[in-house]
């Protein structure tokens, strides 16, 4: 076992350093919530009303809902200032009898092992709780919270087990308990006779969870049929939300898609679907290069789209220098296609 909390037992001017440990312990069948479907666990997130978001668990504080509908916000800082017993010590206030502990104010029992240098004065209690017949009442703060306790004695072990707080257990309200009901004497020595047929010694060994028994043969018959599968791994949530699972069935869809694009016509029908909407080119050679073309000019980059500037460049400073030219010049350019004549006839 391991201990969930150390502290001493503090009683009168005698301490006994101890530890806490639990002394009971559930056994159930853990069952998870799972998808049907395949398998997939259920999960449970902490989600804002308001924002419909996740919410970090060092975003979350407690909250207490007024009578009129107001909302009060406890902080951390809030609670640390509440008084609290002192975390590491067990104060008994009283010894009192057994029996005047009700059993209902029962509640988590814990054992007590006292600290190797703490023999002598745990068994002085243990002895003294013994021999008395009494229990010890406590306060005690475990987890934050501080409870009311009782100190006694199983075995050779100390218990401490807490109790609930008076006003937390509910009182019997039930008016047909008020009601005379006459019960014959022939009809009581009749019920005696059957709870001294039905007496014994109480032994809890004596007993088993037959609901518990009986699923683990449930299970167990599954497995060793076969029946059973693997545990599917919960897919990674990436960005905007979006898991690996439906990225592939995204990637899935698209290679389907071009799939059935190629099987309905030619790689050069492909070509041409990239081509606008409104542009209808006939199936022939000269549309082909045409559009061999373009794509060589997609592929040149940005250089294709540098040489269009260019020569719109060039074309205006011809035109300037067209602009600027001397009457010499015209004339020079206007024989030249007469010597040209000549020339060629000769």
């Amino acid at each position: 076992m391991r201990a969930i909390w150390k502290g001493a037992v503090a009683f009168g001017l005698v301490n006994v350093p101890v530890k806490l440990y639990a002394a009971t312990g559930e056994h159930e069948v853990p069952l998870h919530q799972v998808h049907k479907k395949d398998g997939g666990r259920i999960r449970y997130r902490k989600v804002c009303s308001i924002e419909d978001e996740p919410v970090e668990y060092s975003e979350i504080a407690k909250g207490y809902e007024t009578d009129d509908g107001q909302l009060v916000v406890l902080t951390d800082e809030d609670l640390d200032q509440l008084p609290l017993a002192t975390e590491r010590e067990i104060e008994v206030i009283e010894f009192v009898p057994a029996d005047q502990v009700d059993p209902i104010l029962l509640a988590k029992t814990y054992y007590l092992e006292p600290d190797r240098t703490a023999a002598k004065p745990y068994a002085l209690l243990r002895e003294a709780l013994t021999s008395t017949d009494r229990m010890a009442v406590v306060k005690v703060a475990l987890r934050q919270r501080e409870s009311m306790a009782v100190l006694r004695v199983r075995d050779d072990v100390i218990c401490l087990q807490t109790l609930l707080w008076p006003d937390e257990v509910r009182e019997a309200d039930f008016p047909i308990l008020d009601q005379d009901v006459t019960v014959r004497p022939q009809e009581l020595a009749m019920a005696s006779s059957l709870v001294e047929s039905l007496a014994g010694d109480f032994d809890p060994s004596g007993f088993e969870d037959r609901y518990r028994a009986a699923l683990e043969q449930v299970i167990e018959a599954k497995v060793s049929s076969g029946r059973t599968q693997a545990v599917p791994q919960a897919e990674e949530v990436g960005e905007g939300g979006q898991g690996a699972g439906e990225v592939v069935d995204l990637l899935a869809a698209l290679q389907r898609s071009v799939e059935k694009a190629r099987g309905g016509g030619s790689a050069s029908s492909g070509k041409d679907a990239d081509a606008a909407p409104d542009e209808e080119k006939p199936a022939t050679k000269a549309p082909a290069r045409r559009t061999s073309s373009r794509a060589k000019a997609a592929d040149a980059g940005d250089d294709a789209e540098e040489k269009p500037a260019r020569k719109s460049t060039s074309t205006r400073s011809r035109a300037k220098k067209a602009d600027d030219d001397t009457p010499a010049q015209d004339k020079a350019a206007d024989e030249k296609p007469a010597r040209t004549r000549r020339k060629r006839a000769s």
